[in-house]
């Protein structure tokens, strides 16, 4: 066995952000009667949700901006986009959002399969995710995957975040690892596959679109049932 630790991303890579991201905006749409503010389609508010947050978090890899900036403005950017009047309890909306967001269970295609294979193949197994402790908590909590990992590591743990060295560093010391006997699991290029591959891990970027970089990872897959084909 050439790996003896999997470290696996979080959102986007087994928990389905994008599913439960859209039930918690439906919710928002409802609940906060938007439509009083010009926005007449929940679908557009969802798409247009979607599109500037995956945009905010992108830059906040590449350390342009601070959590604290995504959490205060990415309601406001979404009413000024769809050209509606921004509601006077947007901050409250934002809290919604984080109060509801972690509750959802959906994980995408494959990955309990995918978690037990692992588990059962005697793999030590990690997390690493940029997100908040108490959020990402409750999103593995909420779809019940706590039990396989031995270490969460957040930005907040670490107190660094990918594509940082340090953050990986970090999470190969608590786990008594080392790179060479590691396995970086996620979706991200930069904050992923890059910030994994400084350290010295081999990396499995999960790519369902194909996009194409001129660098490569190690392994490179389009679903997560074919991760069990390299372990």
């Amino acid at each position: 066995m050439k790996y003896k630790h999997i470290f696996f991303d979080l959102d986007h890579t087994l928990w389905d952000f994008e599913r439960n991201s859209s039930e918690s905006l439906e919710e928002i749409f409802h609940h906060h009667q938007l439509t009083r503010y010009g926005i007449s389609s929940c679908d557009d508010f969802v798409c247009s949700f979607l599109k500037i947050n995956s945009a905010l978090w992108d830059a906040f890899d590449r350390g342009q901006l601070h959590h604290s900036y995504i959490r205060e403005n990415r309601f406001r950017m979404v009413f000024e986009e769809l050209g509606a009047e921004c509601p006077p309890e947007h901050a409250a909306i934002g809290e919604f959002y984080l109060t509801s967001l972690p509750t959802k269970k959906h994980l995408l295609e494959g990955a309990l399969d995918l978690l037990n294979y692992v588990s059962q193949a005697g793999y030590g197994m990690h997390i690493i995710t940029n997100g908040f402790n108490e959020v990402q908590a409750r999103k593995i909590a909420s779809s019940e995957i706590g039990h396989f990992f031995e270490n969460v590591v957040t930005f907040e743990t670490a107190n660094a975040k990918k594509p940082e060295r340090r953050i990986f560093e970090f999470a190969l010391d608590i786990a008594g690892t080392t790179a060479s006997d590691s396995l970086m699991v996620g979706d991200n290029w930069i904050a992923d596959i890059l910030g994994a591959k400084q350290v010295g891990m081999d990396t499995v970027y999960l790519n369902p679109a194909g996009l194409q970089f001129d660098e490569q990872p190690t392994f490179n897959i389009r679903r997560l049932e074919e991760l069990m084909l390299i372990l």
